[in-house]
Formats: structure tokens, C-alpha cells, sequence
């Protein structure tokens, strides 16, 4: 068992953990620009090159609930720096990758790697900062590069990709992973594990994961097979199968790897739901934005990546009002008017025309999207941990990415799918256009829906005294 050997240092802890959620935000869109350059220089197959993309949100998603139990068995700092080191490993591996399969196996040692991170750095976040201003303001920051690396890993991807070589978005990360681990070592202590040393759910783990490993791949897939197709219907219902059979496990287990009864919690349950839809909503239209620029107003990589920087900055400034705001209120009415103001941006978005360009058909919806956005990042992670007992605390960041995760790769795949619908097969500009449109007012609706989600479920004020509380570990309710 650790030790605590050393006191924290919470600055260069919010820094381990900022750098650490950047990196991993990061490599969900930062090889998609080098796609080609990489088919090409390996000779994937076009069916086989997609997997690049997909395996990392396939693992990502499938082990984040293992990764949040493990945190609270085995202790948070000892899952980050594990970690860390698979997903530099598996970078370093990547970035020098001869054949497609070493390409893809890289990536899926990355997601795991980064299932291990996410839940480890949000339980780092709030047992190293006390209730209140600072804890709020830590999670802004978390919310903030979160954010900024999504929307700035088509920039980084398509500059590495135009003017180095594809293998640096794989070779990126390594120096980035090694100051995480510089900045974790130095200011998070070794720490006690918040849970019992009590046996791994195995049963659960393996139900949890092949079920959600089935579900990304059943629901990624449809881009090949389609929905109605016989491979679709036999993933999903497998993956159905085994998520109820894991629903039936946790239930009757005396560790489980997600105790059902955490989502009695309104904070608990109505953050998930909430960030399930934003997701769904915020990495569609990132999708669908992106093709829009290149196949429609036929932008290059690089101005595509480039053309996103206003959103990112705005994403910046909504999470620094939304850590000023969230002092003096609940997480509650900012995600109400964030997700409703992300809803007016996407639904802007969905005006797109043909003949347009960027200042008038991306520059504005950019501004008042990426604010609305930044407005709910932190607020939403407070509300996941909110009255979560000190031991289940990487349990609920585990489930709170999990549904980011899972919200994300279906989003994407069923807009992308009723996009593809209302375009047909051709390659007409109108046509796109008209597929990405509706597409996207989908996605304004979807964060309309987070926005409701939040009005109808979550408490009006945070009970600061709902939260179990052990001499030994910091409390966790806001």
C-alpha cells in the first residue's frame, strides 16, 4: 500500500492533470487529417484505414469503467502514471509503425492507456482541491484543455501532416506525456487507495467491457454495413446482451465495478445524461463542420484546422465565466443556459450554405457554440462527483467518461449516418451541404435536450453535507 511521502502540490498537480486530459483529447482528431498520408505510406486497405480512428475510441470507451474501479482499488496516482506510460509507449511504437496492424494495435494500446488516465485525473482533481472556489476553478481548467485539445487536434493533425511527417501525430505525444509525469511526480503524492484491497469484479469487468467494446464497434461500423444490415443487428444485440448481463453482475456483487446504486444520485445520474448528449452533439458537429469546410467550401487541412481556433478560444473564455460563476452558484443553471446557448451555435451552424464561406458561416456560430460549450465543462464534471463517497470517487469518473465516450462515438455515427441518407451517394456540393444541415440540427437538438435533461433532473443547490466523509481522504462534494 502507498504511502503518502510527500505533500501535494496542487498547482503542479492541476498541471499534471491539465497536460495529461490535453494529450488524450488530443489524439481523438489528430491523426484524422493524416488519414491519407498514412494510407498511403503503409498501404492500408480504405476499409482497413478507418480502424486507425476507431480503435482508439473502441478501447477508450470499453475500458474507462475498469480504469475508474482499478483508481479506486489500486490508487490514483499509481493508474496515472501506468497510465502515461502505456499511452507514450504505444505512441513511440506507432510513430514507428511498418505495417497497418502495428498502426492499429498502437492505437488501441493508446485508448486503454488513456482509460486509465481520464478517471485517475478527475479523482486527482478532487481529492487534491478542498470544496469550493479552488476545486471549481481546477475543474474549469480540466474542462478548458479538454475542450481545446478536441478542437485543436485538426490543427495540430494537419500541420505535422503538411509540414513534417504523418508519424508525428503519433511521435507528438511523447514529449508532452513526459512533462505529465515530470509535473505528477512532483506534485501528487503517493496515495493510499480509497477502496478495499478487495478482489477485481471480474464477471462485471469482462461483461462492462465487451459490452461497450461491442456497442462502439456495432454503432462505428454502420458506416459500412448500414443500420438495417444483419453484422449491425447481431453486434448490437450481443453487446445488449452482455451490458444486461453486467447489470445483473453489479447487482448482485459485493465489489462491483459500478455500483448501481450511485445513480440515485441526481448529481451523478443527471451529469451523465447531460454529458452523454453534449457529446453526442459537440463531436458530430466538430464531424460533420469539418466536412463541410473541405467538401463543400473545399478548404484545405490546414485552413480547416485553423478555422477552428475561434472556437477553441471561445471554449477558453466560457470555462473561465464559468469558474468565476460557479462560486456563487450550482452547477445547475449554467449547464441549463451553457447547453442552451451550445444549442443556439450548433443550430446556427445548421444555416449553412453551398456558396458560403467562413466568416459567415462558421466564424459566428463558432463564437456563440464555444461559449456555450465552455459555460458547461466544469459545472458538469462538479455535478458527476457531487455526494460521491471518497472511495467511489474514480467509480464516478469512470461512468462520468464512459458516457462522454460513448455519447461521442454514437453521436458521430448516427448523425453521420442520417447525413450520408439525405445526401445519397453523390458528391454534389448542394447535396453535402443539404446532409450536413440536417445533420447538424440534429446535433443543436441534442444539446437542447442535455439542457432539459439538467433543468428536470439535477438538484437546485449542491447539499454540501450529502457526501460521506473518512478522516483519512479528502471529502469530494463540492
Amino acid at each position: 500500500m502507498y504511502k503518502n511521502t510527500s505533500s501535494p502540490r496542487p498547482g503542479t498537480a492541476l498541471t499534471a492533470v491539465a497536460i495529461a486530459q490535453f494529450v488524450i483529447a488530443l489524439d481523438m482528431a489528430v491523426v484524422n487529417v493524416a488519414l491519407p498520408s498514412i494510407g498511403d505510406a503503409l498501404g492500408f486497405a480504405p476499409l482497413g484505414l478507418a480502424w486507425v480512428v476507431h480503435i482508439y475510441a473502441l478501447t477508450f470507451g470499453g475500458f474507462l469503467l475498469l480504469g475508474g474501479k482499478a483508481c479506486d482499488l489500486y490508487g490514483r496516482r499509481r493508474l496515472f502514471v501506468g497510465g502515461l506510460l502505456a499511452f507514450a509507449i504505444a505512441s513511440l511504437t506507432g510513430g514507428f509503425a511498418q505495417e497497418p496492424w502495428q498502426l492499429v494495435a498502437a492505437r488501441a494500446a493508446q485508448g486503454i492507456g488513456a482509460a486509465a488516465i481520464a478517471p485517475a485525473a478527475l479523482a486527482t482533481l478532487t481529492t487534491t482541491f478542498s470544496a469550493g472556489p479552488a476545486r471549481v476553478r481546477a475543474l474549469g481548467v480540466w474542462g478548458g484543455v479538454n475542450a481545446a485539445g478536441g478542437a485543436l487536434g485538426v490543427l495540430v493533425g494537419g500541420l505535422l501532416t503538411e509540414y513534417a511527417n504523418w508519424r508525428w501525430v503519433m511521435l507528438v505525444n511523447i514529449p508532452i506525456v513526459a512533462i505529465a509525469l515530470l509535473a505528477l511526480v512532483r506534485g501528487v503524492p503517493a496515495d493510499a487507495p480509497t477502496g478495499r484491497r478487495a478482489p477485481l469484479d471480474i464477471a462485471g469487468a469482462v461483461l462492462a467491457t465487451g459490452g461497450i467494446g461491442l456497442l462502439v464497434t456495432g454503432v462505428i461500423r454502420t458506416d459500412h454495413y448500414g443500420w438495417a444490415s444483419p453484422e449491425t443487428g447481431a453486434t448490437l444485440a450481443v453487446a445488449a446482451a452482455l451490458l444486461a448481463g453486467f447489470l445483473v453482475v453489479e447487482t448482485r456483487s459485493a465489489n462491483p465495478l459500478l455500483r448501481l446504486g450511485l445513480f440515485t444520485n441526481r448529481w451523478v445520474s443527471g451529469a451523465n445524461v447531460f454529458v452523454f448528449c453534449a457529446a453526442a452533439g459537440q463531436f458530430s458537429a466538430f464531424y460533420l463542420v469539418s466536412l463541410y469546410m473541405q467538401q463543400v467550401l473545399h478548404m484545405n487541412a490546414g485552413a480547416t484546422g485553423a478555422a477552428f481556433i475561434p472556437f477553441s478560444l471561445c471554449v477558453i473564455v466560457g470555462t473561465l465565466a464559468a469558474t468565476r460563476l460557479g462560486v456563487h452558484f450550482s452547477p445547475k443553471p449554467l449547464l441549463v443556459g451553457g447547453g442552451l446557448l451550445a444549442a443556439v451555435g450548433i443550430g446556427w451552424f445548421a444555416l449553412i450554405s453551398p456558396d458560403g464561406d467562413v466568416l459567415t458561416d462558421v466564424l459566428g456560430p463558432s463564437i456563440v457554440g464555444g461559449l456555450g460549450l465552455g459555460l458547461c465543462l466544469a459545472p458538469v464534471a462538479v455535478a458527476a462527483v457531487s455526494g460521491v463517497a471518497p472511495g467511489e470517487v474514480g467509480m464516478a469518473s469512470g461512468a462520468f467518461n464512459s458516457a462522454r465516450q460513448l455519447g461521442g462515438s454514437v453521436g458521430v455515427a448516427v448523425l453521420a449516418t442520417l447525413a450520408a441518407g439525405r445526401t445519397g451517394a453523390s458528391a454534389d456540393p448542394v447535396a453535402l451541404n443539404n446532409g450536413y444541415a440536417f445533420a447538424l440540427a440534429i446535433a443543436a437538438a441534442l444539446f437542447a435536450a442535455a439542457a432539459l435533461g439538467a433543468a428536470t433532473v439535477l438538484p437546485t443547490r449542491l447539499d454540501r453535507t450529502e457526501n460521506p466523509v473518512r478522516e483519512d481522504i479528502p471529502a469530494v462534494t463540492p
